[in-house]
Protein backbone atom coordinates (compact mmCIF):
# COMPACT_ATOMS: atom_id res chain seq x y z
CA UNK A 1 0.00 0.00 0.00
CA UNK A 2 1.27 3.49 -0.52
CA UNK A 3 1.31 6.15 2.18
CA UNK A 4 -1.73 8.06 0.80
CA UNK A 5 -3.42 5.12 1.06
CA UNK A 6 -5.77 4.59 4.31
CA UNK A 7 -4.52 1.20 6.38
CA UNK A 8 -6.77 -1.44 6.74
CA UNK A 9 -8.47 -1.52 10.44
CA UNK A 10 -6.00 -3.81 12.41
CA UNK A 11 -2.62 -2.95 10.32
CA UNK A 12 0.15 -2.67 12.24
CA UNK A 13 1.01 0.57 13.78
CA UNK A 14 4.55 1.91 14.44
CA UNK A 15 3.54 5.18 16.67
CA UNK A 16 6.79 4.94 18.69
CA UNK A 17 6.70 4.89 22.51
CA UNK A 18 6.62 8.74 23.93
CA UNK A 19 7.16 8.48 27.29
CA UNK A 20 10.42 9.85 29.13
CA UNK A 21 12.35 7.50 31.35
CA UNK A 22 10.43 7.06 35.30
CA UNK A 23 13.15 9.08 36.90
CA UNK A 24 12.51 12.63 34.46
CA UNK A 25 9.58 13.91 33.36
CA UNK A 26 9.46 14.09 29.88
CA UNK A 27 9.55 17.86 28.62
CA UNK A 28 6.53 19.13 26.58
CA UNK A 29 7.37 18.08 22.89
CA UNK A 30 7.28 20.88 20.17
CA UNK A 31 7.32 19.25 17.16
CA UNK A 32 10.91 20.45 17.32
CA UNK A 33 14.16 18.03 17.74
CA UNK A 34 15.00 16.39 20.52
CA UNK A 35 17.89 18.23 22.66
CA UNK A 36 21.57 17.47 21.94
CA UNK A 37 25.13 18.43 21.61
CA UNK A 38 25.79 21.35 20.00
CA UNK A 39 28.48 19.83 18.41
CA UNK A 40 26.74 16.80 16.67
CA UNK A 41 23.41 17.06 14.59
CA UNK A 42 20.27 16.80 16.74
CA UNK A 43 17.90 13.37 16.37
CA UNK A 44 14.62 14.82 14.63
CA UNK A 45 11.28 14.42 16.22
CA UNK A 46 7.65 14.14 15.94
CA UNK A 47 5.51 15.63 17.89
CA UNK A 48 3.93 12.57 19.41
CA UNK A 49 0.79 11.81 21.99
CA UNK A 50 1.67 11.15 25.32
CA UNK A 51 -0.12 7.78 26.63
CA UNK A 52 -2.80 8.18 28.88
CA UNK A 53 -3.04 7.25 32.06
CA UNK A 54 -3.30 3.53 32.30
CA UNK A 55 -2.43 2.56 28.89
CA UNK A 56 -1.99 -1.18 28.08
CA UNK A 57 0.77 -2.38 27.09
CA UNK A 58 1.23 -4.62 24.05
CA UNK A 59 -0.85 -7.98 24.65
CA UNK A 60 0.54 -10.92 23.86
CA UNK A 61 0.07 -11.44 19.96
CA UNK A 62 1.12 -13.99 17.17
CA UNK A 63 4.64 -12.05 17.72
CA UNK A 64 4.94 -12.64 21.60
CA UNK A 65 7.85 -14.81 21.98
CA UNK A 66 9.75 -13.09 19.66
CA UNK A 67 9.21 -10.11 21.22
CA UNK A 68 9.53 -11.17 24.66
CA UNK A 69 13.29 -12.34 23.30
CA UNK A 70 14.22 -9.10 21.84
CA UNK A 71 12.82 -7.19 25.29
CA UNK A 72 15.06 -9.71 27.32
CA UNK A 73 18.30 -9.18 25.45
CA UNK A 74 17.10 -5.17 25.30
CA UNK A 75 17.27 -5.36 29.21
CA UNK A 76 20.16 -7.89 29.49
CA UNK A 77 21.86 -4.48 27.53
CA UNK A 78 23.29 -6.15 24.58
CA UNK A 79 24.49 -2.86 22.86
CA UNK A 80 23.76 -4.14 19.03
CA UNK A 81 21.26 -6.25 18.29
CA UNK A 82 21.37 -7.17 14.10
CA UNK A 83 17.30 -8.61 12.56
CA UNK A 84 18.09 -9.94 8.92
CA UNK A 85 14.91 -9.88 7.10
CA UNK A 86 13.05 -7.95 4.64
CA UNK A 87 10.16 -7.52 6.62
CA UNK A 88 11.52 -3.95 8.29
CA UNK A 89 8.18 -2.38 9.24
CA UNK A 90 7.34 -5.83 10.93
CA UNK A 91 10.65 -5.43 12.95
CA UNK A 92 9.98 -1.83 13.98
CA UNK A 93 6.71 -2.65 15.29
CA UNK A 94 8.28 -5.51 17.48
CA UNK A 95 11.13 -3.06 18.42
CA UNK A 96 8.44 0.00 18.93
CA UNK A 97 6.19 -2.51 20.94
CA UNK A 98 9.52 -3.55 22.89
CA UNK A 99 10.24 0.31 23.73
CA UNK A 100 7.40 0.83 25.28
CA UNK A 101 7.14 -1.87 27.20
CA UNK A 102 10.09 -0.66 28.80
CA UNK A 103 8.90 2.74 28.74
CA UNK A 104 11.65 4.16 25.91
CA UNK A 105 11.35 6.09 23.05
CA UNK A 106 12.00 4.86 19.35
CA UNK A 107 13.89 6.40 16.80
CA UNK A 108 14.88 5.16 13.24
CA UNK A 109 17.69 6.14 10.54
CA UNK A 110 17.69 5.37 7.36
CA UNK A 111 19.97 7.12 4.73
CA UNK A 112 17.24 8.96 2.79
CA UNK A 113 15.51 10.62 5.77
CA UNK A 114 18.18 10.36 8.49
CA UNK A 115 17.52 9.86 12.67
CA UNK A 116 13.52 10.70 13.35
CA UNK A 117 11.55 9.49 15.97
CA UNK A 118 9.31 6.24 14.51
CA UNK A 119 6.18 7.01 13.48
CA UNK A 120 4.09 5.91 10.34
CA UNK A 121 1.95 8.75 10.22
CA UNK A 122 1.68 11.10 6.82
CA UNK A 123 3.49 14.26 8.10
CA UNK A 124 6.51 11.84 9.91
CA UNK A 125 6.68 10.04 7.04
CA UNK A 126 7.55 13.27 4.73
CA UNK A 127 10.23 14.80 7.77
CA UNK A 128 14.00 14.41 6.77
CA UNK A 129 16.55 15.34 9.27
CA UNK A 130 19.51 16.27 6.48
CA UNK A 131 22.08 16.77 9.96
CA UNK A 132 21.88 12.69 10.16
CA UNK A 133 21.82 11.04 6.82
CA UNK A 134 25.32 10.32 7.47
CA UNK A 135 25.92 7.30 9.09
CA UNK A 136 28.48 8.64 11.27
CA UNK A 137 26.56 11.51 11.73
CA UNK A 138 23.57 9.45 13.13
CA UNK A 139 26.10 7.42 15.23
CA UNK A 140 27.12 10.65 17.09
CA UNK A 141 22.92 11.60 17.67
CA UNK A 142 22.83 8.58 19.45
CA UNK A 143 26.36 9.13 21.43
CA UNK A 144 25.10 12.41 22.34
CA UNK A 145 21.44 11.48 22.95
CA UNK A 146 20.42 11.52 26.82
CA UNK A 147 17.35 9.61 27.09
CA UNK A 148 16.19 6.21 27.46
CA UNK A 149 15.86 5.18 24.28
CA UNK A 150 16.23 2.10 21.20
CA UNK A 151 17.83 3.30 17.90
CA UNK A 152 16.39 1.01 14.89
CA UNK A 153 19.16 1.59 11.63
CA UNK A 154 18.51 0.75 8.31
CA UNK A 155 19.99 -0.80 5.40
CA UNK A 156 23.47 0.14 7.48
CA UNK A 157 25.05 -3.33 5.44
CA UNK A 158 26.25 -1.33 3.04
CA UNK A 159 28.45 1.26 5.18
CA UNK A 160 30.38 -1.49 6.78
CA UNK A 161 32.87 -1.43 4.36
CA UNK A 162 33.83 1.67 5.25
CA UNK A 163 36.64 1.51 8.36
CA UNK A 164 35.27 5.17 9.90
CA UNK A 165 31.67 3.73 10.43
CA UNK A 166 33.39 0.46 11.52
CA UNK A 167 35.56 1.70 13.87
CA UNK A 168 32.56 4.43 15.11
CA UNK A 169 30.07 1.28 15.36
CA UNK A 170 32.53 -0.31 17.74
CA UNK A 171 33.00 2.38 19.97
CA UNK A 172 29.46 3.25 19.92
CA UNK A 173 28.59 -0.54 21.37
CA UNK A 174 30.94 0.01 24.28
CA UNK A 175 29.78 3.53 25.11
CA UNK A 176 25.82 1.85 24.86
CA UNK A 177 26.95 -1.25 27.25
CA UNK A 178 26.89 1.58 30.41
CA UNK A 179 23.67 3.56 28.83
CA UNK A 180 19.99 2.83 28.69
CA UNK A 181 20.13 2.38 24.95
CA UNK A 182 19.69 -0.03 22.27
CA UNK A 183 20.86 -0.43 18.60
CA UNK A 184 18.90 -2.17 16.25
CA UNK A 185 20.47 -2.96 12.96
CA UNK A 186 17.80 -3.83 10.43
CA UNK A 187 18.69 -5.69 6.99
CA UNK A 188 17.76 -8.13 4.67
CA UNK A 189 21.65 -9.37 4.53
CA UNK A 190 23.90 -10.18 6.89
CA UNK A 191 26.94 -7.83 6.59
CA UNK A 192 29.58 -8.39 9.81
CA UNK A 193 33.20 -7.00 9.83
CA UNK A 194 35.54 -9.38 11.87
CA UNK A 195 35.96 -6.32 14.12
CA UNK A 196 32.60 -5.89 15.03
CA UNK A 197 32.02 -9.72 15.42
CA UNK A 198 32.47 -9.94 19.16
CA UNK A 199 30.00 -6.58 19.57
CA UNK A 200 26.84 -7.76 17.62
CA UNK A 201 24.44 -10.37 18.22
CA UNK A 202 22.30 -11.42 15.34
CA UNK A 203 18.68 -12.40 15.55
CA UNK A 204 17.10 -14.11 12.78
CA UNK A 205 13.63 -12.48 12.25
CA UNK A 206 11.43 -15.46 11.48
CA UNK A 207 8.16 -15.21 8.96
CA UNK A 208 4.69 -14.60 9.89
CA UNK A 209 3.41 -17.51 12.30
CA UNK A 210 0.18 -18.89 11.30
CA UNK A 211 -1.74 -16.46 13.99
CA UNK A 212 -0.05 -13.47 12.06
CA UNK A 213 -1.16 -14.83 8.47
CA UNK A 214 -4.75 -15.01 9.61
CA UNK A 215 -4.65 -11.70 10.62
CA UNK A 216 -4.12 -10.77 7.77
CA UNK A 217 -6.45 -12.50 5.91
CA UNK A 218 -9.07 -11.13 8.50
CA UNK A 219 -7.86 -7.85 7.57
CA UNK A 220 -8.50 -8.55 3.92
CA UNK A 221 -11.42 -9.64 4.12
CA UNK A 222 -12.69 -6.64 6.14
CA UNK A 223 -11.35 -4.48 3.54
CA UNK A 224 -13.96 -5.90 1.26
CA UNK A 225 -16.72 -7.10 3.23
CA UNK A 226 -19.14 -4.31 1.93
CA UNK A 227 -18.72 -4.89 -1.36
CA UNK A 228 -21.63 -7.20 -2.75
CA UNK A 229 -19.37 -7.92 -5.87
CA UNK A 230 -16.82 -10.00 -3.61
CA UNK A 231 -17.84 -13.64 -2.32
CA UNK A 232 -16.01 -14.71 0.56
CA UNK A 233 -16.42 -18.43 1.45
CA UNK A 234 -13.61 -19.66 3.81
CA UNK A 235 -14.65 -22.20 6.16
CA UNK A 236 -12.37 -23.53 8.47
CA UNK A 237 -10.64 -26.53 6.31
CA UNK A 238 -10.16 -23.72 3.62
CA UNK A 239 -8.96 -21.09 5.71
CA UNK A 240 -5.96 -23.74 6.92
CA UNK A 241 -5.23 -24.53 3.36
CA UNK A 242 -4.82 -20.77 2.64
CA UNK A 243 -2.96 -19.88 5.71
CA UNK A 244 -0.53 -23.10 5.10
CA UNK A 245 -0.37 -21.85 1.58
CA UNK A 246 1.11 -18.37 2.64
CA UNK A 247 3.45 -19.65 4.87
CA UNK A 248 6.90 -18.66 3.75
CA UNK A 249 5.85 -15.28 2.63
CA UNK A 250 6.01 -11.69 4.00
CA UNK A 251 3.11 -9.75 5.43
CA UNK A 252 3.26 -7.47 2.31
CA UNK A 253 4.29 -10.51 0.06
CA UNK A 254 0.32 -12.09 1.34
CA UNK A 255 -1.33 -8.87 1.33
CA UNK A 256 -0.42 -8.30 -2.85
CA UNK A 257 -1.68 -12.14 -3.38
CA UNK A 258 -4.88 -11.75 -1.08
CA UNK A 259 -5.49 -8.10 -3.07
CA UNK A 260 -4.86 -9.51 -6.41
CA UNK A 261 -6.53 -12.31 -6.10
CA UNK A 262 -9.91 -10.14 -4.48
CA UNK A 263 -9.25 -8.01 -7.84
CA UNK A 264 -9.20 -10.56 -10.36
CA UNK A 265 -11.69 -13.18 -9.23
CA UNK A 266 -13.79 -11.08 -7.22
CA UNK A 267 -13.89 -14.31 -4.63
CA UNK A 268 -11.48 -15.75 -1.60
CA UNK A 269 -12.13 -19.88 -0.98
CA UNK A 270 -10.14 -22.31 -0.82
CA UNK A 271 -10.64 -23.89 -4.74
CA UNK A 272 -7.53 -21.47 -6.29
CA UNK A 273 -4.22 -20.82 -4.91
CA UNK A 274 -2.84 -20.13 -7.98
CA UNK A 275 -1.59 -16.16 -7.24
CA UNK A 276 0.23 -17.54 -4.16
CA UNK A 277 2.03 -20.15 -6.07
CA UNK A 278 2.94 -17.76 -8.50
CA UNK A 279 4.25 -15.22 -5.85
CA UNK A 280 6.31 -18.08 -4.35
CA UNK A 281 7.84 -18.81 -8.42
CA UNK A 282 8.64 -14.42 -8.13
CA UNK A 283 10.40 -15.25 -4.71
CA UNK A 284 12.62 -18.21 -6.44
CA UNK A 285 13.79 -16.38 -9.72
CA UNK A 286 14.56 -13.78 -7.57
CA UNK A 287 17.04 -15.43 -5.73
CA UNK A 288 18.81 -16.26 -8.87
CA UNK A 289 19.70 -19.87 -7.55
CA UNK A 290 17.45 -21.58 -7.51
CA UNK A 291 15.00 -22.29 -10.67
CA UNK A 292 11.01 -23.54 -10.19
CA UNK A 293 10.02 -26.48 -11.88
CA UNK A 294 5.76 -26.41 -12.51
CA UNK A 295 4.72 -29.67 -11.72
CA UNK A 296 4.10 -31.33 -15.10
CA UNK A 297 4.90 -34.86 -15.04
CA UNK A 298 2.48 -36.92 -13.71
CA UNK A 299 3.40 -39.88 -11.09
CA UNK A 300 1.91 -42.24 -13.22
CA UNK A 301 4.27 -41.55 -16.02
CA UNK A 302 7.76 -43.27 -13.86
CA UNK A 303 8.09 -46.62 -14.97
CA UNK A 304 8.81 -49.28 -12.57
CA UNK A 305 10.69 -48.50 -9.66
CA UNK A 306 7.93 -49.76 -7.24
CA UNK A 307 9.54 -49.65 -3.90
CA UNK A 308 10.66 -46.23 -4.49
CA UNK A 309 6.75 -44.99 -5.54
CA UNK A 310 5.77 -46.85 -3.20
CA UNK A 311 8.13 -45.08 -0.55
CA UNK A 312 6.76 -41.74 -2.03
CA UNK A 313 3.42 -42.76 -1.92
CA UNK A 314 3.40 -43.03 1.81
CA UNK A 315 4.53 -40.43 2.25
CA UNK A 316 2.22 -37.68 -0.03
CA UNK A 317 0.53 -36.58 2.95
CA UNK A 318 3.64 -35.99 5.43
CA UNK A 319 3.84 -32.29 5.80
CA UNK A 320 -0.37 -32.10 6.67
CA UNK A 321 -1.84 -31.53 10.20
CA UNK A 322 -3.26 -34.42 10.10
CA UNK A 323 0.15 -36.10 9.72
CA UNK A 324 1.69 -33.63 12.54
CA UNK A 325 -1.29 -34.73 15.05
CA UNK A 326 -0.52 -38.57 14.25
CA UNK A 327 3.26 -38.14 15.40
CA UNK A 328 4.32 -38.49 11.63
CA UNK A 329 8.40 -36.90 11.67
CA UNK A 330 8.03 -34.40 8.25
CA UNK A 331 11.03 -36.49 6.02
CA UNK A 332 13.95 -35.07 5.22
CA UNK A 333 14.84 -36.48 1.95
CA UNK A 334 16.29 -39.53 0.05
CA UNK A 335 19.58 -39.99 -2.60
CA UNK A 336 18.70 -41.66 -5.65
CA UNK A 337 21.69 -43.26 -7.21
CA UNK A 338 21.82 -45.01 -10.15
CA UNK A 339 22.93 -45.34 -13.86
CA UNK A 340 22.06 -42.38 -16.23
CA UNK A 341 18.94 -42.03 -17.78
CA UNK A 342 17.01 -44.13 -15.65
CA UNK A 343 14.78 -42.22 -14.43
CA UNK A 344 16.24 -40.04 -11.20
CA UNK A 345 15.34 -36.73 -12.46
CA UNK A 346 11.98 -38.05 -13.44
CA UNK A 347 11.18 -38.74 -9.90
CA UNK A 348 12.20 -35.65 -8.73
CA UNK A 349 9.78 -33.43 -10.73
CA UNK A 350 6.89 -36.17 -10.36
CA UNK A 351 7.33 -36.30 -6.66
CA UNK A 352 6.50 -32.44 -6.66
CA UNK A 353 2.88 -33.14 -8.43
CA UNK A 354 2.10 -36.21 -6.41
CA UNK A 355 2.81 -34.08 -3.38
CA UNK A 356 1.07 -31.07 -5.08
CA UNK A 357 4.34 -28.94 -3.48
CA UNK A 358 6.72 -26.89 -5.21
CA UNK A 359 10.01 -28.42 -6.95
CA UNK A 360 12.91 -25.99 -6.48
CA UNK A 361 16.13 -27.21 -8.71
CA UNK A 362 19.77 -26.26 -6.94
CA UNK A 363 22.14 -25.38 -9.55
CA UNK A 364 25.06 -25.91 -7.29
CA UNK A 365 27.49 -24.34 -9.94
CA UNK A 366 25.49 -20.73 -9.62
CA UNK A 367 26.56 -21.36 -5.57
CA UNK A 368 30.18 -20.90 -6.18
CA UNK A 369 31.21 -17.54 -6.48
CA UNK A 370 34.80 -15.44 -6.86
CA UNK A 371 34.23 -13.42 -4.36
CA UNK A 372 35.45 -14.39 -0.90
CA UNK A 373 32.29 -15.48 1.19
CA UNK A 374 29.75 -15.26 -1.60
CA UNK A 375 29.57 -19.08 -2.11
CA UNK A 376 28.61 -19.45 1.69
CA UNK A 377 26.16 -16.51 1.38
CA UNK A 378 24.81 -18.25 -1.56
CA UNK A 379 24.08 -21.67 -0.02
CA UNK A 380 22.69 -20.09 2.97
CA UNK A 381 20.12 -17.61 0.61
CA UNK A 382 19.62 -20.62 -1.24
CA UNK A 383 18.41 -22.50 1.83
CA UNK A 384 16.29 -19.76 3.01
CA UNK A 385 14.30 -19.23 -0.29
CA UNK A 386 14.22 -23.22 0.33
CA UNK A 387 12.48 -22.80 3.30
CA UNK A 388 10.48 -19.54 3.18
CA UNK A 389 8.58 -21.13 -0.09
CA UNK A 390 7.79 -24.84 2.06
CA UNK A 391 6.71 -26.61 1.89
CA UNK A 392 8.67 -27.86 -0.86
CA UNK A 393 10.66 -30.14 -2.52
CA UNK A 394 14.50 -28.99 -3.24
CA UNK A 395 16.36 -30.94 -6.16
CA UNK A 396 19.88 -31.66 -6.40
CA UNK A 397 21.08 -33.10 -9.42
CA UNK A 398 23.94 -34.78 -9.77
CA UNK A 399 25.89 -33.59 -6.60
CA UNK A 400 28.68 -35.49 -7.24
CA UNK A 401 29.84 -32.45 -9.65
CA UNK A 402 29.09 -30.26 -6.29
CA UNK A 403 31.21 -31.65 -3.81
CA UNK A 404 33.91 -34.58 -5.22
CA UNK A 405 36.73 -31.86 -4.82
CA UNK A 406 36.09 -31.56 -0.58
CA UNK A 407 38.72 -33.80 0.27
CA UNK A 408 41.24 -31.29 -1.74
CA UNK A 409 39.42 -28.34 -0.90
CA UNK A 410 42.07 -26.75 1.37
CA UNK A 411 44.46 -26.95 -1.20
CA UNK A 412 42.67 -26.24 -4.44
CA UNK A 413 40.15 -23.17 -3.94
CA UNK A 414 41.28 -21.98 0.29
CA UNK A 415 38.58 -24.46 1.20
CA UNK A 416 35.81 -22.71 -0.46
CA UNK A 417 34.14 -26.24 -1.18
CA UNK A 418 34.61 -27.56 2.01
CA UNK A 419 32.98 -25.02 3.96
CA UNK A 420 29.88 -24.66 1.31
CA UNK A 421 29.73 -28.96 1.94
CA UNK A 422 29.64 -28.30 5.81
CA UNK A 423 26.85 -25.45 5.52
CA UNK A 424 24.69 -28.06 3.38
CA UNK A 425 25.30 -30.73 5.62
CA UNK A 426 24.66 -29.30 8.32
CA UNK A 427 21.39 -28.05 7.29
CA UNK A 428 20.51 -31.13 6.33
CA UNK A 429 21.01 -32.85 9.55
CA UNK A 430 19.55 -30.65 11.98
CA UNK A 431 16.62 -29.01 9.82
CA UNK A 432 13.23 -28.55 11.06
CA UNK A 433 11.72 -27.43 8.19
CA UNK A 434 9.17 -29.04 5.51
CA UNK A 435 11.84 -29.14 2.95
CA UNK A 436 12.19 -32.54 1.46
CA UNK A 437 15.61 -33.08 -0.35
CA UNK A 438 16.45 -35.30 -3.35
CA UNK A 439 19.60 -35.38 -4.51
CA UNK A 440 20.84 -37.57 -7.38
CA UNK A 441 24.55 -39.01 -8.42
CA UNK A 442 25.43 -41.18 -10.89
CA UNK A 443 29.02 -41.22 -9.39
CA UNK A 444 28.96 -42.75 -6.02
CA UNK A 445 32.95 -42.85 -5.79
CA UNK A 446 33.25 -39.16 -5.96
CA UNK A 447 30.88 -38.50 -3.16
CA UNK A 448 32.23 -37.32 0.25
CA UNK A 449 31.13 -40.45 2.79
CA UNK A 450 30.05 -37.55 5.01
CA UNK A 451 26.91 -37.27 2.64
CA UNK A 452 25.62 -40.81 3.65
CA UNK A 453 25.89 -40.39 7.98
CA UNK A 454 22.09 -41.32 9.20
CA UNK A 455 20.22 -38.72 10.02
CA UNK A 456 21.32 -36.70 6.51
CA UNK A 457 18.73 -38.65 4.40
CA UNK A 458 15.54 -40.89 5.18
CA UNK A 459 16.93 -43.80 2.74
CA UNK A 460 19.19 -44.00 -0.16
CA UNK A 461 17.82 -45.44 -2.74
CA UNK A 462 19.54 -47.06 -6.06
CA UNK A 463 17.82 -47.05 -9.36
CA UNK A 464 19.33 -49.68 -11.96
CA UNK A 465 18.66 -50.31 -15.78
CA UNK A 466 14.81 -51.28 -16.04
CA UNK A 467 13.95 -54.83 -15.61
CA UNK A 468 11.51 -56.37 -18.74
CA UNK A 469 8.14 -55.56 -17.04
CA UNK A 470 9.80 -52.14 -15.89
CA UNK A 471 10.49 -51.68 -20.15
CA UNK A 472 6.92 -53.24 -20.97
CA UNK A 473 5.62 -49.73 -19.09
CA UNK A 474 8.20 -47.33 -19.92
CA UNK A 475 7.21 -48.46 -23.35
CA UNK A 476 3.70 -48.05 -23.10
CA UNK A 477 4.24 -44.35 -21.12
CA UNK A 478 6.27 -43.20 -24.40
CA UNK A 479 4.09 -44.73 -26.51
CA UNK A 480 1.00 -43.12 -25.07
CA UNK A 481 2.67 -39.82 -24.57
CA UNK A 482 3.09 -39.60 -28.56
CA UNK A 483 -0.36 -40.63 -29.30
CA UNK A 484 -0.23 -44.21 -30.00
CA UNK A 485 -2.14 -46.86 -28.53
CA UNK A 486 0.27 -48.65 -26.48
CA UNK A 487 -2.23 -52.68 -27.45
CA UNK A 488 -1.15 -51.87 -31.09
CA UNK A 489 2.61 -52.96 -30.73
CA UNK A 490 4.12 -55.80 -29.63
CA UNK A 491 5.50 -54.81 -26.30
CA UNK A 492 6.80 -57.81 -24.82
CA UNK A 493 9.25 -57.95 -27.94
CA UNK A 494 10.13 -54.31 -27.64
CA UNK A 495 11.21 -55.16 -23.87
CA UNK A 496 13.29 -58.19 -24.83
CA UNK A 497 15.02 -56.21 -27.62
CA UNK A 498 15.81 -53.31 -25.38
CA UNK A 499 17.18 -55.90 -22.72
CA UNK A 500 20.51 -53.04 -21.28
CA UNK A 501 18.44 -49.99 -22.22
CA UNK A 502 17.92 -46.92 -19.51
CA UNK A 503 14.72 -45.29 -20.04
CA UNK A 504 16.06 -41.61 -21.83
CA UNK A 505 17.42 -44.71 -24.26
CA UNK A 506 14.17 -46.38 -25.02
CA UNK A 507 12.35 -43.00 -24.74
CA UNK A 508 15.21 -41.92 -27.60
CA UNK A 509 14.56 -45.31 -29.96
CA UNK A 510 10.65 -44.56 -29.96
CA UNK A 511 11.88 -40.78 -30.94
CA UNK A 512 13.80 -42.12 -34.18
CA UNK A 513 11.01 -44.29 -35.01
CA UNK A 514 8.63 -41.74 -35.01
CA UNK A 515 10.82 -39.90 -37.56
CA UNK A 516 11.90 -42.63 -39.89
CA UNK A 517 8.03 -43.84 -39.84
CA UNK A 518 7.41 -40.04 -41.07
CA UNK A 519 10.05 -39.90 -43.83
CA UNK A 520 8.55 -43.00 -44.71
CA UNK A 521 5.15 -41.85 -44.89
CA UNK A 522 4.07 -44.67 -42.47
CA UNK A 523 2.19 -45.94 -39.47
CA UNK A 524 4.68 -46.63 -36.19
CA UNK A 525 5.13 -49.70 -35.59
CA UNK A 526 7.14 -52.21 -33.70
CA UNK A 527 9.45 -53.14 -36.18
CA UNK A 528 10.62 -49.72 -36.71
CA UNK A 529 11.04 -49.45 -32.44
CA UNK A 530 13.47 -52.05 -33.56
CA UNK A 531 15.53 -51.11 -35.84
CA UNK A 532 16.26 -47.66 -34.21
CA UNK A 533 16.81 -50.12 -30.75
CA UNK A 534 19.67 -51.53 -33.17
CA UNK A 535 20.78 -48.86 -33.97
CA UNK A 536 21.59 -47.57 -30.50
CA UNK A 537 24.60 -48.92 -28.73
CA UNK A 538 23.57 -48.39 -24.49
CA UNK A 539 25.40 -46.91 -21.77
CA UNK A 540 24.68 -50.62 -20.47
CA UNK A 541 27.80 -51.50 -22.98
CA UNK A 542 30.15 -48.90 -23.58
CA UNK A 543 29.91 -47.85 -19.19
CA UNK A 544 29.98 -51.71 -18.11
CA UNK A 545 32.68 -51.38 -15.86
CA UNK A 546 31.51 -48.27 -14.08
CA UNK A 547 27.95 -49.42 -14.09
CA UNK A 548 29.31 -52.91 -12.50
CA UNK A 549 30.81 -51.00 -9.73
CA UNK A 550 28.14 -49.04 -9.17
CA UNK A 551 25.90 -51.83 -8.34
CA UNK A 552 28.81 -53.68 -6.03
CA UNK A 553 28.57 -50.39 -3.86
CA UNK A 554 24.94 -50.21 -3.64
CA UNK A 555 24.56 -53.83 -3.06
CA UNK A 556 25.25 -53.56 0.77
CA UNK A 557 24.33 -49.92 1.26
CA UNK A 558 21.05 -49.12 -0.84
CA UNK A 559 17.96 -49.98 -1.36
CA UNK A 560 16.59 -51.33 -4.59
CA UNK A 561 14.51 -48.89 -6.55
CA UNK A 562 12.27 -51.56 -8.18
CA UNK A 563 10.54 -54.30 -7.04
CA UNK A 564 11.80 -57.43 -7.68
CA UNK A 565 10.82 -60.82 -8.02
CA UNK A 566 11.85 -62.58 -4.66
CA UNK A 567 13.64 -65.14 -6.41
CA UNK A 568 16.09 -62.90 -8.15
CA UNK A 569 18.93 -61.72 -6.00
CA UNK A 570 20.37 -58.26 -7.36
CA UNK A 571 23.16 -56.42 -6.74
CA UNK A 572 25.06 -59.76 -5.86
CA UNK A 573 28.64 -60.38 -6.93
CA UNK A 574 30.41 -63.82 -7.16
CA UNK A 575 33.80 -64.17 -7.21
CA UNK A 576 34.77 -66.33 -10.15
CA UNK A 577 37.07 -69.36 -8.82
CA UNK A 578 40.12 -70.98 -11.04
CA UNK A 579 40.91 -74.27 -9.37
CA UNK A 580 43.52 -75.94 -11.85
Amino acid sequence: MSDQTPRPPGSPSFRAPVSGPPSAPRPASTGAATPASPSTPPVASAAPTAPTAGEAKPRPGPTSSFLHEIDVLVRAKYPILYLVTHEEERAEKIICDVARLQNKRCYSWSYTRGLLEAGTDLQMKKKIAEATTDPFEAMNAVIDNVENAIFIFKDLHPFLKDPRIVRRLRELAAFLRDSPRTLFLVSPSLVIPCELEKEITVIEFGFPTADEINQKIDEMIELVRNNPRVKINLPQPDRERLIKACSGLTLREIENVLSKTLISQLKLDGEDFRAILEEKEQIIRKSGILEFYAATEAFKNVGGLENLKAWLEKRRQAFSEKARAFGCTPPKGIMLLGVQGCGKSLVAKAVSSLWNVPLLRLDMGRIFSSLVGSSEENVRRAIRTAESVAPAILWVDEVEKAFAGVQSSGAADSGVTSRVFGTFLTWLQEKTSPVFVIATSNKIRDLPPELFRKGRFDDIFFVDLPLPAERKAIFAIHLQKKGRDPQTFDLERLASASEGYSGAEIEEAIGSAIYEAFALDQPLSTDLILKALGETYPLSKTMKEEIDDLRRWASERARPASALPMAQEPFKTHRALEIG
